[in-house]
């Protein structure tokens, strides 16, 4: 692995989180690979040797229990979902070199070779841990298969949470009257031998692996808190039958599987080993990629000196797994001697309408409720791509999916280029015989420029704009000097123009092929250009386009109202469905409460309003900016409170809010607030709170902006 600039004499992996193999896709799923896709592509188009590889995590609890509740066994229910994603994520022009799966025997080796090498390497060791017992069937039962009362609330919950009452964390043993969910008979906690990976013995390797790492802020700064303080070793058996078996030939392990945690990140290797054997090592080499070079080195006993023979490895997934990838990975793959990650990217969450994307509540755009609506898959890549920048939340909200189609695709990319080829084959039959002007060049050169900047500084939003803004010059360059008006006048300088657009579309062609792949192909048609545009470099965004080529067809098509309205119909008649179940459900299958609000706020127990009233020039006083959290962490001593960093613009504030119990802390970093910045300062166990975040209700729903305001601008 080298820190060089892309591209590289080594070649490339580019990998996406795995998607869980227990449910439907949607939107938000569909970030992260539509954007690893983009970057694979741009990759390649700046010329580095590059393979796209992802698989489906087919192991797992929730899994387990959820092909249990269907009465079929884990492996068909999982390879259900995986065969579906399979399917679906070409559909989004989302093209994998090689998609595998958690249950293939590829992994399967591979994994228990990991975990040999720890072993060999004495990173592992055991510990008697609390397990849950079924005391009639005598049998071992992981978290989810045990419920009972929470200790803290009362409420029922699962063995590891409690998800009805107060959303706390349980650790073993702690849940009261717990029951096994297999049979329904009483459960009792035991202790029993596992294995743990001992992650002190990486944790100086870890601080200077955080500095080395590329790619998203988040992703580098928010392990820090971890490897900076006491690193607790990870367990990586559990007891139950689905997963990958600990390895036979080494002692102590029998009848365990393997933690979910340790083979789906090796599914990354295992699917790239897969794509190397399908073209051949001539053509891709995964060892060359994935293991260290020169001689076998394990553990700490070789220095942070990486080769530069190593190829680049650069992961690409959701916020909500940064510790997996950025500390538990890295020392993994460090304690069997492979190659460290060059970067990780991790994506911000999508919401829908303004709200958080929830599932349970059908608040989700799916991914088959987009195709079924007929929309190419392009016009869902280029929103999701531009619609902030990669670490960022995204709202998908149809109308503005209508807007920014109808107004950046169609009537700037759509507009600019019909009407240049247009005029272009009328007359002259194609390309006019003359040179593309200086001024035209340069701007194609500028573009090529940036282009090759956004791809080594991971930028897909700026990859997506830059032939958005090439376009775009060329609307403003034909307005300016009308051809149509120069034809009988000026004929040689109306060649000129008309020839200067079709460069300009093909230029548009090479570089929006990223992120718009699909209608980058069919441009690449209506030039009358041979081949693929998928296959040329970026300089032949310069090379002179075909001397002829036929009648162009519009490039997008406009969305219409109507087909909005319906599609936003239909979202609120599943929330509002989704809500009504919830509702009965609550009240045991009754009528829903009396008075009850939409689905984001309860009206029934509303306080009453403040009857005394403030001044205009009160309210003028009260100085609340848009900020975003950059790390939360839990104030130890404090059940309900977190210590925020908070990005204001001007400054990165640290503000104590009493939040832990109602949010997770590791989901919060990326979340836009506002915060109340000319609040007094206070100190809260022994910590000075610079602010207040902004907060509705008893579940401290964050206050936030519907668009993306600039950080640090003032609510008026």
């Amino acid at each position: 692995m080298s820190h060089d600039e892309f591209p590289t004499d080594q070649p490339a992996v580019v990998t996406c989180g795995l998607p869980y193999a227990n449910g439907d896709l949607h939107v938000g799923h569909l970030r992260t690979y539509v954007d690893g896709d983009a970057l694979s592509r741009a990759l390649r188009r700046i010329g580095q040797q590059t393979a796209f590889v992802s698989g489906s995590d087919m192991h797992g609890t929730p899994v387990a229990v959820n092909a249990a509740e269907e009465g079929v066994a884990p492996r068909e229910f999982a390879l259900d979902f995986h065969e579906t994603y399979a399917e679906t994520f070409p559909q989004f022009n989302i093209e994998f070199d090689n998609y595998g799966h958690t249950d293939d025997e590829t992994n399967v080796e591979l994994t228990q070779e990991f975990v040999r090498s720890w072993v060999e390497n004495d990173h592992v060791h055991e510990k008697e841990i609390e397990v849950a017992w079924d005391t009639e069937e005598d049998q071992p039962l992981p978290d989810r298969y045990v419920e009972g009362t929470c200790p803290y609330c009362g409420e029922q919950a699962r063995g590891d949470e409690c998800d009805e009452g107060c959303q706390r964390h349980l650790e073993p043993g702690e849940i009261e009257d717990p029951v096994s969910t297999l049979t329904g008979n009483p459960a009792e906690y035991r202790t029993r031998e596992h294995k743990f990976l001992r992650l002190a013995d990486f944790q100086e390797y870890l601080q200077g692996f955080l500095d080395r790492l590329e790619g998203t802020d988040n992703a580098q700064n928010q392990p820090r808190e971890w490897v900076e303080g006491e690193l607790q070793d990870l367990c990586i058996t559990r007891d139950m039958d689905w997963g990958v078996d600990y390895p036979e030939d080494v002692d102590g392990g029998d009848e365990l599987v393997l933690y979910v945690w340790v083979d789906a990140p090796i599914e990354y290797v295992a699917s790239t080993k897969q794509y190397a054997e399908r073209v051949g090592d001539d053509e891709y080499d995964w060892e060359q990629v994935w293991k260290v070079d020169g001689e076998e080195r394990h553990g700490t006993a070789w220095d942070d000196e990486w080769s530069d023979e190593n190829g680049e490895i650069i992961h690409v997934i959701g916020r909500d797994i940064i510790q997996h990838h950025a500390v538990f990975w890295p020392a993994m793959l460090r304690g069997a001697g492979y190659n460290e990650p060059r970067s990780i990217l991790a994506t911000g969450f999508v919401g829908i309408d303004g709200n958080a994307l929830s599932t349970s509540r059908n608040r989700a755009v799916w991914a088959d409720e987009y195709l079924d609506a007929g929309f190419h898959p392009d016009l869902f890549r280029y929103y999701i791509a531009t619609g902030a920048q990669i670490d960022t939340d995204v709202d998908f909200s149809w109308d503005r999916f209508q807007e920014r189609v109808n107004g950046e695709l169609v009537g700037n990319v759509g507009n600019f280029i019909y009407r240049s080829l247009l005029f272009a084959e009328r007359n002259y039959d194609g390309t006019p015989d003359t040179t593309v002007s200086d001024d035209v060049r340069e701007r194609i050169e500028d573009a090529i420029e940036n282009f090759e900047a956004a791809v080594r500084e991971y930028d897909i939003r700026e990859l997506a704009e830059i032939a958005i803004e090439l376009s775009n010059y060329g609307n403003e360059y034909i307005q300016r000097n009308e051809p149509w008006n120069l034809v009988d006048d000026d004929p040689e300088e109306a060649e000129q123009v008309i020839r200067d657009c079709v460069q300009l579309t093909k230029a548009v062609a090479v570089l929006m092929q990223p992120v718009l792949p699909g209608k980058a192909e069919r441009l690449w048609g209506q030039l009358g250009e041979q081949g693929s545009v998928a296959d040329v470099t970026l300089d032949s965004a310069l090379e002179a386009p075909p001397a002829e080529f036929d009648d162009p067809a519009e490039l997008f098509e406009q969305v219409e109202d109507d087909h909005i309205e319906a599609l936003n119909e239909e979202l609120q008649e599943r929330v509002e469905e989704a809500s009504e179940a919830s509702a009965e459900a609550s009240n045991g299958g009754g009528e829903a409460a009396e008075d009850e609000g939409d689905d984001d706020a309860e009206t029934a127990d509303l306080q009453p309003l403040v009857e005394d009233r403030i001044s205009f020039e009160d309210f003028e006083g009260v100085d609340m900016r848009v900020g975003e959290i950059r790390s939360a962490e839990p104030v130890e001593g404090a059940d309900k409170l977190l210590r925020l960093e908070v990005d204001i613009g001007h400054e990165v504030r640290q503000v104590v809010a009493g939040l832990r119990q109602l949010h997770d802390a590791e989901e919060l970093p990326g979340t836009r607030v506002i915060l109340l910045a000319n609040m007094e300062k206070a100190e809260l166990f022994g910590i000075e709170s610079n602010g207040m975040v902004l907060a509705a209700g008893e579940e401290a729903d964050l206050l936030t902006t519907h668009e993306d305001a600039p950080l640090g601008t003032r609510i008026k």
